[in-house]
């Protein structure tokens, strides 16, 4: 499979540019509900500008492709959008215990267009509240070279928490973690960038 390089730039003023993957596919699925939730405060957080990346919305092959194997147009744009992120939010259900084979699907497309970049997470399910997919995601980004950050937003029983046009019940407190979240999510996205820069992965 073909890789693009490495985005990076030398000016610490130009903002950091935030992926947030939405990882369901199924149909009636809850995942833009959380999604939207999360990135209009991420929108009113300082310094990023935001991509949206929702796996539903991608005509992914069926199978993967072998390393080494050239990229149609359509997976070459969306390589350069991975590429061009200096950091992802994953939001994620847990389906029996992990999360969705179509989420993994997408990540196993691309290799080091995620490599010495920061990721996080917002996960929703039922009492688990999809922490126990978020922990295997952590393994499998960690093999792709990514940080993950400690903090996690985390929905249990997320369909109790939220209401009419997605706004989230007890908006304080879920706001709260997601800026705590958002605040590690810029720091570690602000030194790798400069790493990235001065030092290329």
């Amino acid at each position: 499979m073909s890789t693009t390089p490495h985005t990076t730039t030398s000016n610490t003023t130009t903002p950091l540019r935030l992926a947030v993957i939405i990882g369901s596919t199924r149909d009636g699925r809850f995942g833009p509900t959380v999604a939207g939730w999360f990135t209009a405060l991420a929108e009113r957080h300082t310094g990023f500008e935001l991509d949206v990346i929702d796996v539903a919305d991608l005509e992914l092959p069926s199978n993967q492709p072998g390393w080494g194997a050239e990229r149609t147009p359509a997976l070459t744009a969306l390589a350069e959008r991975v590429d061009a992120a200096d950091a992802y939010v994953v939001v994620t259900p847990e389906y029996n215990h992990s999360f969705p084979a179509a989420l993994k699907h997408f990540i196993d497309l691309h290799r080091s267009e995620w490599e010495a970049k920061p990721v996080a997470f917002v996960s929703y399910g039922g009492l688990g509240g999809g922490l126990r997919a978020v922990e295997q995601l952590r393994l499998v980004f960690a093999e792709l070279h990514c940080a993950t950050v400690r903090d996690v937003v985390s929905f249990h029983n997320a369909w109790d928490h939220f209401g009419e046009g997605g706004r989230a019940h007890e908006e304080n407190g879920a706001a709260g973690a997601a800026k705590v979240m958002l605040d590690q999510l810029t720091w570690w996205a602000k030194a790798l960038r400069t790493a990235r820069t001065e030092n290329p992965y």
